[in-house]
């Protein structure tokens, strides 16, 4: 891992959606909900966050993760999002979607070297 990122995928019928997230994205996602994802995390668990906030967070590491890959094309929108939410439900996109998030906020360079020495693909 190259800095505070996370990545996922999400398994659909017409094949498989990529998902990055960094703090770029994580900011691009507070934007478009007008609060923090610390907050929206947090709300989850209250019951205070629902589907509207989790299609807004699949937007941004969808997005993230089409720009990441230079896929170019138009801008993906929350109305791709809410597709691959309507096939999947919300239980295939949450999992993927916060695990990959609490990465990027868990995030701790100092962990970094060892990650790396204990990756038996390297």
């Amino acid at each position: 891992m190259a800095g505070a990122r996370g990545e996922s995928t999400i398994q659909t019928e017409s094949g498989e959606i990529r998902l990055l997230y960094t703090n770029r994205a994580l900011v691009a996602a507070e934007k478009a909900m007008g609060k923090s994802v610390l907050a929206v995390s947090q709300g989850f668990v209250a019951g205070e966050s629902g589907v509207t906030e989790m299609v807004h967070l699949l937007h941004a590491g969808m997005e993230a993760a089409r720009h990441e890959d230079r896929e170019g094309g138009r801008r993906l929108t929350v109305n791709d999002a809410l597709r691959v939410m309507d096939e999947v439900g919300l239980g295939g996109v949450a999992g993927p979607v916060m695990e990959s998030i609490a990465e990027v906020l868990s995030y701790d360079p100092t962990n970094e070297d060892d990650e790396e020495e204990n990756d038996p693909n390297l």
